[in-house]
């Protein structure tokens, strides 16, 4: 078997649904928190991924243009900032 770590990972998210399923979670609860989870913790990820694809060390020759740069960047602050944003209408309401 060569995809020991693949298989390993189907059979703990299996686990992992079958412990959310018999303790009675909403599934939809769960998806719209993991999808919450998912926006916050996308910003983080997105920067570190354009500041190791302008490196040159890193990526040689083939390093991020300057306008997808740009661009990522631009994501960067409208994602962070629709993140503060939610932060803070849920801490006010």
């Amino acid at each position: 078997m060569e995809a020991k770590g693949f298989y390993a990972a189907v059979a703990v998210a299996t686990l992992i649904g079958v412990v959310i399923n018999l303790a009675g979670i909403d599934p939809m609860q769960a998806l719209y928190g993991s999808a919450v989870l998912n926006g916050v913790v996308a910003v983080p990820t997105l920067a570190m991924m354009l500041r190791v694809g302008t490196n040159p060390d890193a990526m040689g020759e083939f390093t991020i243009p300057p306008g997808l740069r740009l661009g990522g960047w631009i994501a960067v602050a409208v994602m962070a900032a629709c993140v503060t944003a939610m932060a803070a209408t849920s801490l006010l309401a």
